[in-house]
């Protein structure tokens, strides 16, 4: 069984005009406009994959009966492409996510999309989408690779047949108030995941999990929740969309280990480089809740932050639960700001993505 995953293409005839899309990149928000045009390709049983095709953007089309509207077998990835300087366009660390689809799709018994191919056929959308890349300032064109159980039937089974998709958007700042502290509310009752769960896996059950506890972070004035592990109700483990970094007074640098029900972010694995890179002591270990609680209160912890490839570094400015706050980086104005370290780590990553620094690591992909 040999996939054929060379795409074919077909090309919009009806494509945002000129000066639409450019006023549409010019103050793209976050996930609102799509490109002209999709990739698709479809995996069946005995067939393997097959009818990859970069087509225009529109609907999919499914029967009330496809498998991934009943048993939820739905996987997603995200990465950015960033147009340099000098016209040419690069992805940061594609294959890195193309790995962790893969872990995801193990996990959620989905098909295994050869890496070279989930890199390729990003590539390909890129390049009939040039036009969509915005420049200036941090804004990127996000990438949305994804895949469904897409067998038609009731039965509580992996589904026989999946479907690939990527689509893209053009974005600006995740948080539509920019750079500045988020408040986190710390979940004392609901579980993002638990140990031999799919916390490890980018899978779509993982967010639907969190809505009601980021429900509960708006309804108390934050903007953010964080999870604690499901077990002892004790051990940080990250945001609902973000993993979480610890700068304390004497430099370093702590993040929650993975333990199985984290995600392995991307940007975090190369915040733990640069950081290290740039003089600080870097330790993935498990953290208690109390810690962060009571090393922001002494001034022990001096700063927190959130990375992730939507959001790239942002600070934390406050952590609230029933009954109690605790305030980091809080300016002489009593507004809280964003702390040097963070800054700093922050500025280090834009730099290497945008092309401003050299990329000693390797982790720019050229599309174009």
């Amino acid at each position: 069984m040999a996939d054929d995953l060379t795409p074919t293409i077909e090309l919009s005839t009806t494509r945002v005009p000129d000066d639409e899309r450019a006023a549409l990149i010019a103050d793209p928000g976050f996930g609102r406009t799509f490109t002209d045009h999709m990739v698709t390709a479809t995996w069946t049983n005995g067939q393997g994959w097959h009818s990859a095709a970069v087509r225009p953007y529109g609907p999919l089309q499914l029967d009330p009966a496809t498998s991934v509207l009943h048993y939820g077998q739905a996987i997603f990835e995200g990465f950015k492409a960033y147009g340099h300087a000098d016209g040419s366009v690069f992805t940061f660390r594609p294959e890195a996510n193309a790995a962790r689809f893969q872990r995801s799709a193990a996990r959620m018994a989905l098909p295994k999309l050869p890496a070279e191919a989930f890199v390729a056929l990003a590539d390909e959308l890129i390049r009939t989408d040039r036009a969509w890349v915005p420049t200036g300032g941090e804004k990127s064109l996000y990438l949305r690779p994804f895949m469904l159980g897409t067998e038609v039937g009731l039965g509580v089974r992996p589904s026989a047949e999946a479907t690939f998709v990527v689509i893209a958007s053009p974005a600006g700042a995740y948080f539509a108030g920019g750079l500045k502290p988020v408040s986190i509310w710390l979940s004392e009752e609901f579980s993002r995941a638990a140990q031999g769960g799919t916390g490890a896996a980018k899978c779509a059950g993982n967010y639907a999990a969190s809505l009601i506890a980021q429900q509960e972070a708006i309804a108390n004035g934050c903007d953010q929740v964080a999870f604690v592990d499901s077990v002892e109700r004790r051990w940080v483990e990250e945001l609902g969309g973000m993993n979480l970094f610890f700068v304390y007074d004497d430099g370093s640098l702590v993040t929650p280990e993975l333990t199985g029900s984290i995600l392995e972010g991307v940007t975090r694995d190369a915040i733990l480089t640069l950081a290290g890179e740039m003089g600080h002591k870097v330790e993935e270990r498990r953290l208690d809740i109390d810690e962060w609680r009571e090393g922001v209160a002494s001034g022990r912890i001096v700063e927190v932050f959130a990375c992730g490839t939507a959001a790239v570094v942002t600070p934390v400015g406050r952590l609230r639960w029933r009954g109690g706050e605790v305030s980091t980086g809080t300016a002489a104005t009593g507004e809280a700001d964003t702390g040097p370290v963070t800054e700093a780590v922050r500025a280090a990553l834009l730099d290497v993505q945008l092309g401003r620094a050299e990329d000693t690591h390797g982790w720019l992909h050229r599309v174009c």
